[in-house]
């Protein structure tokens, strides 16, 4: 049967209505994206906040919101204990750059390419004729490094407000989670009620499942490269080495990120100019060494955690964190697996038939 005129024009309308609508979801999507991303931290923060709640109300009779603002008060101590480990390794830093002449330093650069070629020639390398036939050092400009800190605040400054959006929101989700639990159940249609409860159930799971193998990843990361630092008498080997856990959280950029920040607070130890060739090897060897422990984790403990905690294959793992690092940024990165582990569950109880769904949760 032939479309009328009118037939059609109602369905173009139509078609680019439904495209309309999608676009302006999408647009408001990415504009509040961060907004998205907190409530997405503060729902799986409640999921693990919930237990010590229960405990709380069950084995020590708290009333419920006593019990809510005690979680959150261990919470915030947890998180400033953690954060006071580092002030200390911020200060001899930020001591070390204000000792640092900046001037001087470029005045005085062939004095530190001496010192790194004296090393590099002892082991075969010859940097001098290299750098004499170009002018790189010519252009460099070293005034960066003083304004790393000022960086550093700004970056502080924006955490400190996710984490107090954070905190606000699972104060409510917490205090109120079984009115919402009830209100979120009346307004479930009958005949999708028990597909929706099947989900949450398996999603917390293997939420918890997910969170639990990658506590254990980051400790062994932690004590291997504290047992690298030490092998080598790097001053303030157990933060370092814990801070260079907690980047591993971002996925694939994390590892990177702690590489370079252990090599730049070696580097920054030993700045001045008589002490950079002792410095140097040893920051190439620990180096190396973090090289060998990202290749033990991501052949043996990243495997354990994205294929045997969330079910996923390791290609599907890398494409959803790269859609989700280039919309939310690093956030989205980190919490790009336990969203798209969300998704697939809800997808198997409400697509089961759908082929692409099916191909992505065989394994659930």
């Amino acid at each position: 049967m032939r479309m009328t005129s009118k037939e059609l024009s109602n369905g173009i309308l139509r078609t680019l209505a439904i495209l309309a609508g999608i676009a302006l979801i999408l647009f408001l999507f990415y504009k509040l994206s961060s907004i998205l991303v907190y409530l997405i931290i503060s729902i799986l923060f409640t999921l693990l906040g919930n237990p010590i709640v229960s405990f709380l109300q069950r084995k020590l009779k708290f009333k419920n919101t006593l019990a809510v603002v005690t979680t959150l008060i261990l919470s915030i101590l947890l998180i400033v204990g953690i954060a006071s480990l580092f002030v200390p390794l911020i200060l001899s830093q930020g001591e070390n750059l204000s000792l640092l002449d900046v001037n001087k330093l470029e005045k005085n650069y062939q004095e530190l390419i001496v010192s790194i070629d004296s090393f590099l020639q002892s082991h075969g390398y010859d940097l001098t004729n290299m750098l004499e036939s170009t002018d790189v050092f010519s252009k460099l400009n070293l005034n960066f490094i003083p304004n790393i800190f000022s960086s550093i605040v700004n970056i502080i400054g924006n955490f400190g407000m996710g984490l107090a959006s954070v905190l606000f929101i699972s104060f409510f989700f917490l205090k109120d989670k079984d009115s919402f639990y009830q209100t979120f159940q009346s307004v479930l249609p009958e005949n999708q009620k028990d597909k929706v409860l099947t989900s949450l159930s398996k999603i917390s799971n293997l939420l918890s499942r997910y969170f639990g193998a990658l506590l254990l990843q980051l400790t062994i990361i932690m004590i291997l490269y504290l047992i690298i630092f030490l092998i080598f008498g790097i001053e303030n080997a157990f933060i370092i080495a814990l801070l260079c856990a907690i980047l591993n959280v971002i996925p694939y950029l994390g590892p990177l990120l702690g590489m370079i920040v252990a090599t730049t607070l070696i580097l920054l130890s030993g700045i001045s100019l008589e002490n950079f060739a002792d410095i140097l090897p040893k920051a190439l060897y620990v180096f190396i060494g973090m090289c060998v422990v990202q290749l033990i984790d991501n052949n043996f403990t990243q495997p354990f955690i994205f294929s045997k905690s969330t079910k996923s294959t390791p290609l599907e793992i890398f494409l959803v964190i790269l859609a989700s690092g280039t919309l939310f940024g690093i956030l989205g990165m980190i919490i790009a697996i336990p969203t798209y582990t969300c998704l697939k569950v809800i997808g198997k109880e409400f697509l089961p038939n759908n082929k692409v769904v099916k191909a992505l949760t065989k394994n659930i």
